[in-house]
């Protein structure tokens, strides 16, 4: 695209939105599909030929040639079949038809996508479906149709289905709320998602030298660079011309498919970076962010960079993810979450924002699950990213209002304070309710919750699964409560302290990252599920079944298929990434060491031959220490082989998971331990790899 392209003129241009909707569109099939979007009903099916028509048409405006139906399998990535909008019609002469059957449903094999267990490899059929709650788009020739996914026998086979479902149930339990304080209007209730995005980005000749990163997306080994993020530099700094170019390609692509990419910015990590989209419905943010991932990679490869989403491609420094900003709104505007000046009167705010505290409280164990992964394991814990400990932070005056809840006595809390700066240039301003707390998995900042758990690399529809459901169903506990009360305003009173009571352990404003904080969570009795492998058995625990199969959201067989996929799909990464060292390490690392020694030790032997008195003794004590390294590589490599043969063997899911995650890991560790020791001692010319400085400091 030209540089000097105006904004307005290119945005949404690929998308078939609400504005070519309504040009191109009867105005009664427009008016029935916008009240669908708008209600979450069901498609009047006699409008779809109609709105495939006008779709094909737009789409071939557009250049596309093709459609095809767009979908979330259970892989983490989207998946698409391309199908050409060609009809013959005899006489060697075709014309171009896209019906509404077509738009509606689509068939994918579902055997060869993760199932968990719900399709046998020999039963194939599955069906795609329309979701008009989401815009279509044209790219790359083709008109892209956002579906749902499910199986032959209707179970739900991919991420996108059970979210709509979890919206669904959100939204009819907060209108039940919503009607208690008199609000009659109101007929849907929304999530709205931001979720910010983290990344790395990296030479591409840099990259394709690393195997690793190649088949893994980490570095699986790599001593530190002489600088990392130690002098806090990078973080917010100025961007590279490299970097810039590619952002404002990116960000240029982005707006053209209707994605508001608002904030970039380098994040702390040399080479670390972020990209931040505006507010969106959750339905739409999620798939717009799965586009956001695809157009990183595709960008910066055009730009001669590698673009990495991994958690944690290098050892010590930041790893990515996720932070998913999660808000409840009205259908007229109006945020639920917006605690307003005074919160402590605010009673509609304080139901909604106990029914949050119990259902993290409640649920934590599907929180940290939402976000649990091999990848993940890597940067919950470390000083960048939260602790496995699920916690929620509200800020100094909204602990200040729960506490006053309580212990019943009056909230004496002052007004938002006024910053001056001592600069009479500079303007006073107005502080904020809350700080910022990075170390809190769950942190309220405004108006809305940041869940900071979820991985850079993962399709946030899980965590907001999980929120939506859980919150949805406390909603409908409090709903039953009030809806019977003979005094509302008592009721409701009552209900919020004794919520607030009950379900306050789950708050916690300090510094997540301490040990005393681990101690203290612990007494608190919460749970610290430090490994992906602990954490995936909650999804099928009694009480999780029970609360999604309540709202409809999972039934029974897909929560059991979900653990399965999680389960085997830990075991995969885990052994790619052994399999990976093994190789690197026999056929990369052992023999350039090897080359370098012998090499030492033919100067070695020059040098003496020259002359009896010259000392040898640099290279004897590099030849010595590189061959302690060498052996002890040696050692382990064989061993991690034999270890991860007898895991490959395993047949249940769970254990051969706890074995990769126990015996596999710990050894990987080790053998990383040994090449990384090699490294500094080995001559640069001869070390088989790009190593650190040259990937964080190469662009």
């Amino acid at each position: 695209m030209s540089t000097n392209v105006r904004v307005p003129d290119i945005y949404g241009c690929r998308v078939f939105s609400d504005e070519v909707m309504r040009e191109r569109l009867p105005k009664d099939v427009y008016r029935s599909l916008t009240r669908t979007i708008a209600t979450g009903g069901e498609i009047d099916a006699s409008i779809a030929g109609t709105v495939a028509n006008a779709m094909k048409d737009w789409a071939i405006e557009n250049g596309a040639t093709h459609f095809t139906h767009w979908f979330q399998p259970l892989t983490g990535v989207t998946a698409e079949k391309h199908e050409s909008f060609l009809s013959p019609v005899g006489g060697g002469k075709v014309i171009m038809e896209f019906s509404g059957k077509e738009l509606i449903k689509g068939e994918s094999d579902a055997s060869s996508f993760p199932s968990g267990g719900l399709r046998a490899t020999f039963e194939a059929r599955g069906y795609t479906a329309w979701d008009p709650a989401s815009y279509a788009f044209v790219k790359d020739g083709s008109l892209f149709i956002p579906t749902a996914f499910c199986s032959y026998s209707g179970e739900a086979l991919d991420a996108k289905t059970p979210l709509l479902r979890s919206l669904d149930a959100l939204s009819a339990q907060a209108v039940r709320i919503l009607r208690l304080f008199g609000d009659n209007e109101t007929e849907r209730v929304s999530v709205t998602v931001g979720a910010e995005q983290e990344y790395f980005l990296v030479d591409r000749a840099d990259y394709l030298r690393r195997p690793d990163l190649r088949y893994t997306g980490r570095t699986l080994f790599g001593a530190p660079a002489p600088k990392g993020q130690e002098l806090e530099d990078h973080y917010f700094g100025a961007l590279k011309p490299r970097v810039s170019s590619f952002m404002a390609d990116l960000d240029r692509e982005l707006w053209s498919l209707g994605v508001d990419a608002k904030t970039k910015h380098n994040e702390a990590a040399p080479a670390q970076h972020e990209l931040a989209p505006i507010f969106g419905t959750a339905n739409m943010a999620i798939d717009q962010n799965l586009l956001i991932m695809e157009y990183m990679r595709r960008t910066a490869e055009k730009h001669g960079m590698a673009c990495l989403l991994h958690e944690k491609p290098f050892a010590g420094v930041n790893g990515s993810g996720k932070h998913d900003n999660w808000a409840l709104a009205t259908d007229g505007g109006k945020n639920l979450l917006k605690a307003g000046r005074t919160p402590a009167e605010n009673r509609q705010f304080l139901l909604f924002l106990a029914a949050v505290v119990k259902a993290v409280d409640e649920y934590q164990d599907l929180l940290r699950l939402s976000v649990a992964s091999a990848a993940n394991d890597h940067r919950l814990g470390g000083n960048e990213a939260p602790p496995a400990i699920v916690s929620m932070f509200i800020g100094d005056e909204l602990e200040a209002v729960v506490e006053s809840i309580v212990s019943g006595h009056a909230y004496n809390g002052a007004g938002r304070e006024t910053m001056n700066l001592g600069v009479p240039s500079v303007p006073t301003f107005t502080r904020d309710a809350t700080d910022r707390n990075r170390t809190s998995p769950f942190a309220f900042t405004g108006n809305k919750f940041e869940f900071r758990m979820p991985g850079a690399s993962q399709n946030v529809a899980m965590p907001n699964i999980v929120l939506n459901t859980a919150v949805a169903e406390e909603l409908r506990l409090f709903a039953d409560e009030l809806e019977g009360a003979k005094d509302f305003d008592e009721a409701l009173r009552t209900l919020i302290r004794r919520e607030l009571t009950a379900h306050r352990r789950i708050i916690f404003n300090g510094n997540g990252y301490s040990e005393e904080w681990r101690e203290e969570a612990k007494k608190r009795g919460l749970l610290e599920l430090k490994k992906a492998v602990d954490a995936f058995p909650y999804l099928t625990e009694e009480k999780n079944v029970t609360l999604f199969t309540r709202h409809g959201v999972m039934n029974r067989n897909e929560l059991f298929s979900r653990k399965e996929i999680l389960l085997e799909n830990y075991a995969k990464v885990v052994n790619i990434e052994a399999l990976t060292m093994i190789n690197m390490v026999r056929r990369d690392y052992l023999p350039a060491v090897e080359k370098y020694m012998r090499d030492l030790a033919a100067t070695a032997s020059k040098k003496r031959a020259l002359l009896d008195n010259i000392g040898v003794r640099v290279e004897t004590d590099l030849i010595r220490r590189l061959t302690a390294f060498a052996e002890e590589a040696y050692r382990l490599v064989d061993k991690l082989e034999e270890e991860e043969e007898v895991a490959a063997k395993i047949s249940d899911g769970y254990d051969k998971a706890r074995e990769y995650a126990d015996k596999i890991l710990p050894l990987m560790d080790e053998l990383r331990a040994a090449v990384d020791g090699m490294e500094p001692l080995t001559a640069a010319e001869y070390w088989p790899v790009a190593t650190y400085g040259d990937l964080m400091f190469g662009v």
